[in-house]
């Protein structure tokens, strides 16, 4: 529901075009007048194909989406920051979820219904154009990540999203937080194969690991692997 408490839009750096992120005019645009959200780590948005019926914007905090096989196994499709949207498939075309929405850290949201999503677009040419072009920049991702999943090893797929993550989610001391079981979901790996490859690269100094957390020591270096096996 809208109302006139607008929340405060964090403002940080633009990460990679994957994410489904907006600039800060067209976020504001999108979310004016709407109330703030908030969740729990651990607090599920939706779960795979649940009904579509509204559009999330992060303003604060860290959201996984994430697909399920039959069998249980998980695999991570992407980790959304500040000025992300999620769900905007569902909520533009009315289908059900296309894979499930976790908070993994407690999170600030804004969320409109799908009525009011279709309202804005048509008053907003330039923010329908916008959510044009994070659509496709949304498929060129996922079109990427099957590629990477058929033509690359494990290894060169592990050090590019070690890269990613350095990029997204390290703190000021270059730490990711992660866990390797969160890595291995991100991979549709085994969690003893990231350890075995994590701890490789740690010896050859690559990276730099404690519980819970990786440091890139030489982007080079893990570069030079993603290139090897793309040649």
């Amino acid at each position: 529901m809208e109302n006139s408490d607008t929340p405060q839009i964090v403002r940080e750096s633009t990460p990679p075009r994957e994410a489904a992120n907006l600039c800060p005019t067209h976020f504001e645009t999108l979310f004016s007048h709407c109330r703030p959200e908030r969740y729990r780590a651990g607090d599920y948005l939706f779960m795979h194909e649940d009904p579509a019926d509204r559009i999330y914007g992060v303003v604060s905090g860290t959201v996984e989406i994430s697909t399920y096989s039959i069998s249980g196994r998980k695999l991570v499709a992407n980790i959304e920051l500040s000025r992300s949207l999620i769900g905007e498939i569902g909520a533009l075309d009315g289908g059900a979820r296309t894979a499930s929405a976790i908070c993994l850290t407690d999170c600030e949201l804004v969320s409109l219904s799908r009525t009011q999503l279709m309202r804005k677009l048509a008053e907003d040419a330039s923010l329908a154009l916008t959510m044009i072009e994070l659509l496709c920049a949304r498929l060129r991702w996922i079109s990427n990540e099957r590629n990477d999943q058929a033509l690359l090893k494990v290894e060169a797929r592990l050090a590019k999203r070690l890269l990613l993550l350095g990029d997204r989610l390290a703190d000021d001391g270059g730490w990711i937080r992660i866990s390797q079981s969160e890595l291995a979901a991100f991979l549709g790996a085994t969690r003893e194969s990231v350890n075995k490859m994590l701890n490789a690269w740690r010896n050859e100094e690559l990276i730099a690991i404690r519980r819970g957390a990786i440091r890139l020591v030489s982007r080079a270096g893990l570069q030079e692997i993603v290139h090897l096996d793309d040649e």
